[in-house]
């Protein structure tokens, strides 16, 4: 089904622009990677994001799947997709406009500078925005019950994360971010 075959390669793609990014920015002396600093709870994401990426590729390469299929709809796996390339598309523009400021977790130490242009100009968080995109696509191309849960607790977890980070960034920025606020909203 190539809708599976689209779920699998956007989920790898995701992976991997994220990898590149933190290498292209290890060069400049800046460790991305600051998940897990502030909050100790975060390291149990990664666990569950490994079985997310084992449900969705299970049903692609008809490994042994978990959970059942909650319906069967073509026109609307269709739409998953299409919410898997704009969440993609998405995210390679919040790459590209974060610059060197792009982070994984909450970095108050090195944050960079703040950004408000580009997919910041649209949304103050267009890189959540864009995974709760490729989440719901996800579900929608498969709509098992176990990726329906992490769809849920994915928009928990995303808005979770948001809110601690913008109280590092009033923090951090202060009135700039404050402003900034005002003028852009949280998500699309």
């Amino acid at each position: 089904m190539m809708q599976g075959y689209i779920a699998v390669i956007t989920i790898t793609l995701l992976i991997i622009l994220v990898i590149i990014r933190s290498i292209q920015l290890k060069k400049f002396g800046i460790n991305v990677f600051k998940f897990g600093e502030m909050d100790k709870k975060d390291f149990i994401i990664p666990p569950f994001a490994l079985l997310l990426f084992y449900v969705i590729i299970s049903n692609v390469f008809h490994l042994p799947t978990l959970g059942t299929k909650l319906f069967t709809n073509e026109f609307i796996g269709w739409i998953g997709v299409v919410l898997c390339f704009g969440g993609l598309l998405l995210f390679v523009y919040s790459l590209i406009s974060f610059g060197k400021s792009f982070r994984v977790g909450i970095d108050e130490e090195n944050p960079g500078s703040l950004i408000t242009t580009g997919a910041f100009s649209i949304s103050r968080n267009p890189i959540y925005t864009a995974f709760g995109m490729v989440l719901l696509g996800e579900f929608l191309i498969y709509p098992n019950w176990i990726v329906l849960v992490y769809l849920i607790l994915g928009f928990w977890l995303f808005n979770r994360q948001v809110r601690l980070e913008e109280q590092s960034l009033v923090k951090i920025y202060g009135e700039a971010y404050t402003k900034y606020c005002q003028n852009v909203r949280r998500y699309i």
